[in-house]
């Protein structure tokens, strides 16, 4: 086994795909089509030396004497940054699948990244495997951002990765939201890795860091342009099974990316807000035309971007309660505990008709989910 060899081929395809990755302003549809066609090292060497078609040329010619491969990589990984290509295993091929079937059908400008810049060490391809985009206004109301906080804890606590963009507002409380229920999340900036932009989630973006991934196709060292944030807004689209609008108001990027969901084919859901908020005009806007479903609650979600007949079925329009997660024995004694004091587990087991064994072994998970507490006086429930 020529590991040696192996590796070296390897470090030749990163720096390739460095090199390319920064040679030219995402999406770059001419160039992506160009490495598909020839391959990495071979279309590297060629954009480097100029022979080109003159749709891949246009793409290069300002940065292709420019830009070096290796030292882009070497200064990456100097700063906690990795480089992860189509070739390798982690790539999201099912997630981006959907680029190809876009440019298949005329769609343009919606190419597959040329690489990934990554900030984290979990698998991209296994982190959005179950993945839900979560977007919206920066300039949310406080309503906003108490939905897009919940919706980021409900969704994470389900097993689904809250991808979003990383922005003041509705982004960031949809982060927060993951990251306080110990999940994982993703964001993706317009931006390097290394930047922290906006400046003030800087502190947040190490604890996604920690919990998840933070990505860009653009090499670190790259600043936020505003042409930048709605070419990201297709990897949020394309990196989610569906994506959830909780405000947008009549133009924005939320709306964009929403407009770029539903062209790749991926389910568009938008949060009702007051009818008088500016902030949900897009919002009413997507579900009034039909363009988004609407949604209220995190069950809602789920129930979207669930394979048919795999979501768990809710009563419609039954209030939402935290405990209907609760499997039907530990219901029966969290119901026994009606708040009126402690209780004692052998009460308990009378109350619920279970065995003294069932309910000691149920208190204890109970407790660690937040719906009892014990005290000198026994069991009792915690508040809401």
């Amino acid at each position: 086994m020529n590991t040696g060899a192996d590796d070296s081929a390897e470090e030749a395809l990163l720096v390739a795909r460095a090199y390319l990755s920064a040679v030219a302003e995402p999406p770059a549809p001419a160039l992506v089509e160009f490495i598909a066609e020839h391959g990495a090292l071979l279309a590297a060497d060629r954009v480097h030396r100029g022979r080109l078609p003159s749709r891949v040329f246009d793409e290069v010619q300002a940065r292709r004497e420019h830009v070096r491969g290796r030292r882009t990589l070497e200064a990456a990984r100097e700063d906690g940054v990795r480089l992860v290509v189509p070739e390798q295993h982690e790539w999201p091929r099912q997630r981006f699948s959907c680029f190809a079937e876009a440019t298949a059908v005329g769609l343009a400008e919606v190419a597959e990244p040329i690489a990934l810049w990554v900030r984290g060490a979990a698998s991209v391809g296994v982190t959005v495997d179950t993945s839900v985009a979560v977007v919206g206004a920066r300039a949310a109301s406080g309503y906003g951002e108490a939905l897009a906080a919940e919706f980021g804890y409900g969704l994470a606590s389900a097993g689904h990765t809250v991808v979003s963009g990383a922005a003041y507002g509705i982004d960031g409380a949809a982060h927060r939201g993951a990251v306080t229920a110990g999940k994982p999340t993703v964001a993706l900036l317009a931006c390097g890795v290394d930047v922290d932009y906006p400046a003030g989630h800087g502190r947040l973006l190490r604890s996604i860091t920690e919990q998840g991934l933070v990505i860009s196709e653009y090499p670190p060292g790259t600043p936020p342009r505003k042409h930048r944030f709605l070419v990201r807004n297709r990897l949020i689209a394309a990196l989610g099974a569906g994506v959830v609008v909780v405000e947008a108001g009549a133009r924005s990027g939320a709306g964009n990316t929403a407009g770029t969901a539903e062209a790749l084919g991926r389910p568009v859901m938008a949060v009702p807000g007051p009818v008088t908020s500016s902030s949900s005009v897009g919002c009413h806007a997507m579900v009034r035309s039909g363009k988004a479903i609407l949604v209220t609650r995190t069950d809602d979600i789920i129930e979207v971007v669930s394979p048919l007949g795999t979501a768990a079925s809710t009563e419609v329009g039954g209030p939402s309660r935290t405990t209907d997660r609760l499997e039907q024995r530990a219901r029966q004694v969290h119901d026994a505990l009606d708040g009126a004091g402690a209780a004692s587990a052998e009460q308990l087991a009378r109350d619920s008709g279970l065995s003294l064994r069932q309910v000691r072994a149920l208190l204890p998970a109970l407790e660690m989910a937040g719906f009892v507490t014990q005290s000198e006086g026994g069991w009792q429930r915690c508040a809401p």
